[in-house]
């Protein structure tokens, strides 16, 4: 599995990890912003159409980021 496809394999785990974030979360609104650009990029890459590596490798540490904040907030740390 290549880096790219290994990528394409985690979207929609991080997907639907970031829709659970609570609304009253402070992190929602970020994680809405996320889930947007990856949703679009699992789109191109489904698609076959080009994409850049580096942005899809941000969106995903991103969401990443978004979850350890938001996982923060819900236990008060």
């Amino acid at each position: 599995m290549n880096s790219l496809q290994q990528k394409a394999f985690i979207i929609p785990t991080l997907l639907a990890r970031l829709e659970r974030i609570s609304a009253d979360s402070h992190c929602a609104h970020l994680a809405s912003g996320i889930r947007g650009a990856l949703l679009r990029a699992q789109e191109r890459l489904e698609a076959g159409r080009p994409l850049d590596e580096r942005r899809l490798q941000r969106l995903i540490e991103g969401g990443f980021e978004i979850l350890e904040d938001a996982a923060r907030e819900k236990i008060g740390a």
